[in-house]
């Protein structure tokens, strides 16, 4: 069941749709607080009611300029970030949040649904992405991924190692033989799943559920992009590489 949104005619089916959802699953129930940045005030609107409606506290700016006011102003659990908004768009918003060293966990609703697009919003700094049209309870889980996997981070070693590589969870740096690497934030995400595995193969499938949270898609090459950003990055000026291949199976960090 998916919900288009943005049309006139089709809103009260949303609406008729949501109730229906309402009624016959059951959610977790949190006490998440999450900031909606979406010019469209019937989506924001429909995303404020459903998310209420999960006992989260919400909030809507309509424009990118409110949003980062807000964003920048308040504590936020979770952030809802549409790309193609007023004054300032949603990549500016995300990168002046990350700037700020906001530890925020940002959803991306958009429109735009190619690779490219899904590619600069991660950049940017976002931790996922989800095209419209959407399915509500899909929202629903991804943003409660996002909100246990902060929380985790929040209780889990802060200091993560393999050979000269270090990565502090807390200070959100990386340093291999004592150099400063900057990487965004889905390729820090990635680099700690990695790390977390050390010496075991991981499978594309399991990057897409641990990093990108969702079931994989074998039309997109969105993974093998980020391995190939990291290995730049991370083994490129490095005689000893960190970062394999293992053919037909997935990757594997390993210290040789």
């Amino acid at each position: 069941m998916f919900f288009i949104l943005g049309s006139d005619s089709l809103f009260p089916i949303l609406q008729h749709n949501c109730r229906i959802l309402r009624r016959s699953i059951v959610f977790f129930r949190g006490s998440m607080k999450i900031l909606i940045v979406e010019d469209d005030p019937k989506i924001a609107a429909f995303l404020k009611q459903g998310l209420e409606e999960q006992s989260y506290e919400t909030d809507i700016a309509y424009d990118g300029m409110a949003g980062k006011r807000m964003a920048l102003s308040n504590e936020y659990d979770c952030l809802i970030v549409d790309l193609n908004l007023p004054y300032v768009n949603g990549l500016e918003l995300i990168r002046t949040i990350r700037e700020a060293r906001s530890k925020a966990p940002v959803l991306v609703l958009s429109g735009f649904s190619q690779t490219e697009d899904k590619v600069a919003a991660f950049d940017a700094g976002a931790d996922q992405y989800m095209t419209k049209p959407f399915e509500f309870r899909e929202l629903l889980a991804r943003l409660r991924a996002l909100y246990k996997r902060s929380k985790d981070m929040m209780h889990s070693s802060t200091i993560l190692r393999a050979a000269d590589l270090e990565l502090d969870l807390e200070a959100k740096t990386v340093r291999r033989a004592g150099r400063q690497i900057e990487l965004t934030t889905k390729e820090f995400a990635l680099l700690e799943f990695l790390m977390r595995n050390k010496g075991r193969t991981v499978s594309r499938v399991d990057i897409s559920e641990k990093v990108w949270e969702v079931q994989f898609d074998t039309g997109t090459n969105l993974i093998d992009v980020y391995v190939n950003y990291l290995r730049r990055k991370i083994d490129r000026d490095f005689p000893s590489k960190l970062i394999h291949t293992v053919v037909g199976m997935g990757y594997q960090l390993k210290e040789r």
